[in-house]
């Protein structure tokens, strides 16, 4: 197996592993908990030493899950982020103060752990002014609860604002969609983060899987996988255009030109990135955890990745016709 690698998370101490296991639409809900267990020993086996995760993930269900999983492990031994925004009930959500004292007590109880090494910020709170999110985030770094915080899908307006408030914690790392088929954040995101000392741990690098080539075109998605699922499969359709999932054909004799599965391929071209730190790939099977896993440190000669780019380039563009 190839040896995993692992990248600073901008400004901070701490080092991930270049591929990373999430925990959306998976464990704690749509994946048997006694599997889930399996995929999280598979990441360990493997090198992989960063687990992402979220409070609304499930309604805490993903976290207690690892809470429970973990607690046997000695906790230096891994990386652990969660995040806050989302609603937990009809009162519980946003950014403000309050939310942040009571939702990070509510993760570090399901958690079981007296500490989360990266809290992030779901997505922008419209509803809050910033400085009080910031002060209340450095509260809780300050009071040992957070070593780091981090945001998700932020807009480099507001990352720039979060940038200019004074006397607060700073933040170490970005998480947006990025792969093959969502490349928006390599154009403001990526470069305003880079020169401020933020790294990109990027989420849905697969595209649902689609970059996986388990979804032939003129085909039924297969049984059992995400697209069928009822509790994984919600936001999965954007990327199941035909044009698009016959350009994913063509991407697999490239992906063996490289010598690697499509998988591993989509992955190494996520982490080609100098600024992405992780790249957070999601499992149903312990087998997808040791593949995924291989991706890391890969060298694949550039001119398969821009093949690769104009495939899907192409493909896209074939699409907004047919839809215009």
């Amino acid at each position: 197996m190839n040896a995993i690698l692992y990248r600073q998370l901008g400004s901070s101490d701490l080092r991930i592993s270049e591929i990373s296991l999430g925990s959306w639409l998976t464990y704690g809900v749509g994946v048997d908990a006694g599997v889930a267990r399996q995929c999280l020993d598979a990441a360990f086996d493997a090198g992989i030493n960063f687990i992402d995760t979220a409070n609304i993930y499930g309604r805490g269900a993903a976290e207690e899950f690892l809470g429970e999983a973990l607690a046997s492990r000695p906790r230096d031994t891994y990386v652990l982020g969660t995040k806050l925004f989302a609603p937990m009930s009809d009162e519980d959500k946003g950014l403000s103060r309050g939310q942040i004292y009571k939702q990070i007590d509510a993760s570090l109880k399901r958690l079981r752990t007296d500490y989360v090494d990266l809290y992030q910020c779901h997505r922008y709170d419209e509803e809050t002014p910033l400085e009080e999110t910031m002060e209340a985030l450095s509260e809780i770094v300050r009071a040992g609860k957070v070593r780091y915080i981090g945001f998700s899908e932020w807009s480099v307006e507001q990352i720039h604002a979060s940038l200019s408030i004074k006397s607060v914690e700073k933040f170490v790392s970005s998480q947006p969609q990025y792969s093959l088929l969502h490349r928006d954040p390599e154009h403001e995101v990526m470069p305003l983060c880079a020169a401020n000392g933020i790294s990109q741990i990027t989420w849905s690098p697969l595209a649902q899987g689609v970059l996986t080539g388990k979804y032939p075109p003129d085909t039924r998605p297969p049984e059992g996988s995400r697209a069928t699922s009822p509790e994984m499969g919600e936001f999965i359709g954007g990327f199941l255009k035909l044009d698009l999932l016959r350009a994913i054909e063509d991407l697999k004799e490239v992906a063996q030109e490289a010598d690697l599965t499509l998988a591993q391929f989509a992955l190494a071209w996520v982490l080609r990135e100098p600024n992405v730190a992780s790249a957070i790939t999601g499992a149903s099977r312990p087998e997808q955890v040791l593949e995924n896993a291989q991706a890391a440190g890969q060298s694949v000669n550039s001119r398969l990745f821009a093949r690769a780019e104009k495939i899907i380039e192409e493909a896209k563009r074939a699409t907004e016709i047919s839809a215009s």
